[in-house]
């Protein structure tokens, strides 16, 4: 009888602590879904990328801090890039390290999360982003260009004070 009801004590605290648990990751996962639906809305958040993976190859994971910061009508990108150019200056021009005005902004609400598009144009070329952000905050860039082949990216939004 002593087991049984040690047995009974042992499985209710295992259920009662497994429940708590969840409870906190729920209001965790509530929280950091409202934030980035606010950064989206205000257009203002920054993307730490940590993958590429371009058209041919395998994928490369970066060791430097790159990344993608909109902030209202501009963007400030910072990314590598590893693929075919087809037509870049003379010395290879800037590549991905630009800051810029975007044009064409689209921001969807998904079934589990959000997707952002923009374009933006340098004096080299026209760049077409298009972000796919998950509740939980990871992030995938796709970046379609006219004189390079298309490469991508995966990271995180980065949490830092709204301006």
């Amino acid at each position: 009888m002593r087991k049984i009801c040690l047995l009974f004590i042992l499985w209710a605290c295992v259920c009662l602590t497994g429940n708590a648990g969840t409870q906190a990751s729920e209001t965790k996962k509530d929280t950091t879904e409202i934030y980035i639906e606010k950064q989206l809305d205000n257009r203002c958040f920054t993307v730490d990328v940590s993958m590429a993976y371009p058209m041919r190859g395998r994928s490369i994971p970066l060791t430097s801090s790159y990344s993608l910061k909109m902030k209202n009508d501009s963007v400030d990108v910072y990314l590598p890039y590893f693929g075919r150019a087809y037509s870049v200056p003379y010395g290879g021009g800037k590549g991905l390290h630009f800051q810029s005005e975007i044009t064409g902004f689209c921001l969807e609400k998904k079934k589990k999360g959000y997707e952002v598009r923009f374009s933006s144009k340098t004096e080299e070329d026209v760049f077409d982003f298009y972000l796919d952000i998950s509740t939980g905050g990871s992030v995938t860039v796709s970046v379609t260009m006219h004189n390079r082949q298309p490469i991508r990216y995966s990271g995180e939004i980065v949490a830092e004070e709204m301006q």
